[in-house]
């Protein structure tokens, strides 16, 4: 398994995988159109985000975004934002999970970051026993106004 920058070219994969899942389903279309154009581009060009994707053979078996965030507190600390983790529901079980966030966490050291910071939905039960394996804290209450 390699953890990798997503280019263009991954760009169906990783569409497939955020409509492959419960709530996915009803937030994304599964296929690309001109939107997902325009964002996969925005984040391609930002210096501070990065769309990770598992490539496992050539093919994409999970995903993520990551954003760099500057800030004041904690000394001027960097934090690494974690958004939109995937992974192709065959492969769910397998580790990819586990080893994907490993590798943020790497990745988030290796610049400087101060944190590694997520959100996951109140009804994912699974995600949430899965994050708190690998050291997260829920110690903030998120929230979110959809507009």
């Amino acid at each position: 398994m390699q953890f990798r920058t997503a280019t263009r070219a991954d760009l169906d994969a990783i569409v497939a995988l955020l409509a492959d899942d419960v709530l996915g389903k009803a937030r994304d279309a599964g296929t690309v159109d001109g939107r997902y154009e325009r964002a996969f581009a925005a984040i391609d060009a930002d210096p501070r985000n990065e769309l990770i994707v598992g490539d496992e053979g050539g093919e994409v078996v999970a995903c993520l975004q990551l954003t760099f965030i500057p800030g004041l507190g904690r000394h001027g600390a960097e934090r690494c934002q974690v958004e939109a983790v995937r992974v192709r529901s065959d492969r769910r079980g397998d580790g990819v999970g586990g080893r994907l966030m490993a590798w943020v966490i790497d990745r988030a050291r290796e610049r400087g970051c101060a944190m590694v910071q997520l959100t996951t939905d109140k009804s994912r039960a699974d995600a949430h026993r899965f994050y708190q394996r690998l050291g997260f804290v829920a110690s903030h209450e998120g929230m979110k106004l959809a507009l």
